[in-house]
Parts: structure tokens; sequence; C-alpha cells
């Protein structure tokens, strides 16, 4: 999906198409990275009058909401999933492991740091649902995490097309 028909789709069904966006972007679905989406979405938030805070609400409640899916998949399932990742991506192996130490090291604040890391923000509800962290501690700081990074990528679009288109 390229960022022409991403930004059509936006300024035609607003709200609902940014939370449907991001929540698959959330959910790791290929060909729909945040590099993209959300300055997209801060153009057409700015050309089109809507709240920043809205649609930076939008996207942090679709990011939560798919992370929470992730977390409970992996909580019930993870071990097998991650037999079967390292299996067919052995690569994978070494970010998984590298979030799981992280995480065990810094705790709660290593989920929120993760959160702002490219490779590590796509693997945290694996990592955090496999290994059984704490629910609410995942929620309250990957909800941070996930706040930040959305608003700073999404604000970035808003600037861009608020100053310059």
């Amino acid at each position: 999906m390229n960022i022409q028909v991403i930004m059509e789709y936006l300024s035609r069904y607003g709200m609902m198409f940014l939370f449907l966006i991001i929540f698959l972007e959330y959910l790791n679905f290929p060909g729909l990275g945040a590099a993209v989406i959300m300055p997209a979405a801060g153009i057409v938030v700015a050309k089109s009058g809507i709240n920043f805070f809205v649609a930076l609400g939008v996207s942090v409640l679709a990011g939560v909401l798919a992370s929470y899916i992730l977390y409970i998949i992996s909580y019930y399932f993870g071990n097998p999933i991650l037999s079967r990742i390292y299996k067919r991506f052995p690569k994978t192996r070494d970010s998984i492991e590298k979030t799981y130490k992280y995480i065990e090291r810094y705790g709660n604040k290593g989920v929120l740091v993760t959160r702002l890391v490219p490779v590590g923000r796509t693997l945290i509800p694996f990592v955090a649902g496999t290994f059984r962290m704490n629910i609410l501690n995942f929620t309250v700081y990957s909800t941070i995490g996930i706040a930040i990074w959305n608003a700073i990528f999404i604000y970035a679009g808003y600037a861009f097309g608020y100053f310059f288109i």
C-alpha cells in the first residue's frame, strides 16, 4: 500500500480508517509500516482540520487493542508459536531473545523503551505474553510507549502538512 492510497483512504474514511490501518500495523501485518502510515495520517489530519489529539487517541487505542490481542495469543500459545517462528525465520531468534533479556533486565521501563525501538516494538507483545508478564504493567508501560511513538510520527506528518502542503 503506497502513501497516496493511504492518504486517499484517510481522507475518505477518516478516523475509522486511521483506527483500522494502525490496528493492522500493530498486529504486524506485512507492508504496513508506521514510518509511512502515521505521517500520512498526520498530513491528512492537518489538512482536514481533525484535532491532532483525537487522531492520536484513536491511534493509541488501535495500538493498545492490537497489542492486547498479540499478548493474549502469545500468553496461551507463545511457546509453540515461537518454535515455529524460530524454524521458519531463524534470524528472528536473536531479536526475540534480545527483547526478552532487555525486559528481564529493565522490567516495566524496558517495555516502554522497547516500544520506541523499531524491531523491538513489534516483538514486545509476543515476548510479554509468552513470558507471562503482568498484564497491568504491560498495559501501562506499553500504552505510554505507543503514545510517544505515535505522537512523534503523526506529529511529523501533521507539522509537514500544516506548514508545507
